[in-house]
């Protein structure tokens, strides 16, 4: 993905995280796909704004799930479906259209994928598998 960036700026806001390292192995997966396109056009156009505001949705996306955990809600419940939700629109308004259908088979990767797992698995032990079956529930209701 395109990141117009300095190297200051990349640090600011990713610190030690290259966000390119998996560019190649994106590309070779997705890059024949209209999301891949779809979501290079739009960040090549993100400055350091962007991607602080970006990120900052992000975590507070995890973070919700992470507390929804922790509170014993089901994964199915009503609010953690919105939350689901609310991470398929994240997407959508910043990298790519994302149908439910396409949703859920994120949440699958980010369960199954050892690197997405271990991201989510720092905040919270059991979080990838209760953000997949959250999102599975949201495509469930919305018939994706």
């Amino acid at each position: 993905m395109g990141l117009p960036l300095t190297p200051q700026e990349r640090l600011d806001v990713f610190g030690d995280h290259d966000p390119q390292q998996y560019t190649a192995e994106a590309r070779e997966r997705w890059g024949e796909t209209d999301a891949f396109r779809q979501s290079a056009r739009r960040t090549r156009g993100y400055g350091k704004q962007d991607w602080i505001a970006i990120r900052a949705e992000s975590a507070e996306i995890t973070d919700a799930f992470a507390a929804e955990l922790g509170a014993g809600a089901a994964p199915d419940s009503p609010l953690a479906v919105e939350t689901a939700e609310r991470h398929r629109q994240h997407i959508e308004s910043w990298f790519y259209d994302c149908p439910p259908e396409a949703h859920r088979r994120l949440g699958e990767m980010y369960a199954a994928d050892e690197r997405f797992a271990a991201n989510y698995e720092r905040v919270a032990t059991g979080l990838s598998a209760y953000i997949r079956d959250a999102i599975a529930a949201n495509a469930d209701r919305s018939g994706g």
